[in-house]
């Protein structure tokens, strides 16, 4: 049998966790571990995006830290619902 690409992950314990399709048929394997590549954005690119500063223009804000807590605070009590 040639070779088949698995995704897994592994959790906070150490464990290896992954999903064999039912057709696998039993045997010796080799198993290597590489990380998987995660997209992100860098620094630099948050700080180039209209995201910085998008509300200094605002005059209903007031003090944009304890307002970014108010959306934080009622964001989560949706997912609670």
């Amino acid at each position: 049998m040639g070779s088949i690409i698995l995704h897994g992950v592994i959790n906070e314990k150490g464990k290896l966790l992954i999903d064999f399709p039912p057709d696998l048929p039993p045997g010796p394997v080799e198993v290597e571990i590489r990380r998987a590549e995660v997209p992100g954005i860098t620094s630099e690119q948050i700080l180039a995006s209209d995201f910085v500063g998008m509300w200094e223009d605002r005059n209903d804000i007031g003090d944009s830290v304890e307002y970014a807590r108010m959306l934080r605070r009622k964001a989560s009590r949706r997912n609670l619902e």
